[in-house]
């Protein structure tokens, strides 16, 4: 059994994704996936740059910030379940996602593919 200690509200391993204008994947995801705001910290030298923030979405907690020189934009492929896959996909795509792959079932559920304003490929899931 593993000693690693792990704070509240946090997992083994996490996401960490640097971010374009990373203030668009926040309101993305609160809008589209119901994620919880858990803390978001401003550059001091750029007040409107997200230095770091995490946001949850069920159990699962995704740490984002803006890209800086030093660390460029490295968007990412992320899966999530959701409830209703048609019902997310469609509130993706106005709140500005492009569409990758439209609803259709499969062997694994009801699946679809957007990405998202800042680019990161989200693989939305339903169990049916």
């Amino acid at each position: 059994m593993s000693t690693v200690k792990i704070p509240n509200g946090h997992q083994a391993v996490m996401p960490y994704l640097m971010l374009d204008k990373a203030v668009r994947f926040q309101d993305f995801v609160t809008q589209v996936l119901d994620g919880e705001v858990v803390s978001t910290h401003f550059q001091e030298d750029e007040p409107t740059l997200i230095k770091h923030a995490e946001v949850r979405i069920g159990e699962s907690t995704i740490m984002f910030c803006d890209s800086r020189g030093e660390w460029p934009a490295q968007p990412a492929n992320l899966f999530v379940y959701v409830e209703n896959a048609d019902e997310t996909y469609a509130k993706a795509l106005e709140s500005g996602a492009t569409s990758m792959m439209e609803p259709a079932d499969q062997d694994y559920g009801r699946s679809c593919g957007v990405t998202d304003p800042c680019g990161n490929v989200w693989w939305i899931t339903s169990v049916i």
